[in-house]
């Protein structure tokens, strides 16, 4: 079996390219909408931006201290809102959207070379979840997690967690255990036995009606509240206030286009290593 690693993660204004193990990209409509991202995010998660390259679909990449973060871009499907989309790194991007359709999920978008940087695809698990697959190759993807203003958990949000868990386990190998006081259908997953977790697969406990199934990035800030603030003041809407957990401080947050996002605090707990 091919080997095959956590994932990465980019975000699109409509897409955004994937970063290392795991990465975050952000897709929106066509337009104004990327340099209104960028600002936004770069008062939030005072992420620094890269100059949009029209060869690759005039993406931007977000770093933290010259490090790559996430990436932006503009949607790739039309009508479609902006939203994060959560990478997973492979060795063998063809090999995976193969084992994509196999396990009973569907390829949304096939496998295509990003130039010379790797080669992705758009998938869509058996519960409906929409995700990416990266292989790199002259960029690996994020390379700063963990920290503020790095990707530092993932959640994901399914009708049937039981099937979803099953087929993420036979595409990456992942193993999982129960997290008690997340309710019954949460899990957290595992790459490795012995490591932290890299993020949690639940159902859609008290979403409205109607809610499709789907992965939520957090990313990391050294003070929530002030980081609330600031999306404010930016154009953002405050989903759901700062408040305590037994892992720290988190909100969730939409950024001035809709796309959701949770902030926490990622010194609160210990971290699993997304290096790579």
């Amino acid at each position: 079996m091919t080997r095959r690693r956590p994932p990465v993660g980019w975000a699109h204004e409509s897409a955004h390219l994937p970063l290392a193990r795991r990465h975050p990209v952000l897709g929106r409509p066509h337009g104004p909408h990327v340099p209104a991202a960028t600002a936004f995010y770069s008062a939030v998660l005072g992420w620094s931006f890269s100059e949009p390259d029209q060869e690759f679909g005039g993406y931007v990449i977000g770093s933290v201290k010259g490090t790559a973060a996430a990436g932006i871009g503009p949607q790739q499907q039309a009508g479609a809102p902006a939203a994060w989309t959560l990478y997973f790194a492979s060795d063998d991007a063809d090999g995976t959207a193969l084992a994509v359709k196999e396990a009973g999920g569907e390829i949304l978008l096939e496998p295509g070379d990003v130039g010379p940087l790797g080669r992705m695809f758009i998938g869509a698990d058996p519960s409906g979840a929409v995700f990416g697959v990266w292989q790199g190759r002259g960029h690996i993807g994020a390379g700063v997690a963990n920290e503020p203003g790095g990707l530092c958990w993932e959640d994901l949000r399914s009708a049937d967690p039981d099937a979803a868990r099953a087929f993420y386990s036979t595409l990456f190998g992942y193993t999982y255990e129960g997290l008690e006081a997340a309710g019954p259908d949460y899990a957290l997953f595992f790459s490795r036995p012995g490591e932290a977790p890299l993020g949690g697969m639940g159902g859609l406990t008290r979403a409205p009606a109607g809610t499709p199934s789907h992965w939520v990035v957090y990313f990391g800030v050294d003070d929530v509240p002030a980081a609330v603030q600031r999306a404010e003041e930016a154009g953002g809407t405050v989903l759901t206030p700062p408040f305590e957990t037994a892992y720290g401080p988190m909100a969730a947050l939409t950024d001035p286009a809709g796309a959701v996002f949770w902030i926490s605090d990622p010194g609160a707990t210990e971290q699993p290593d997304r290096s790579g």
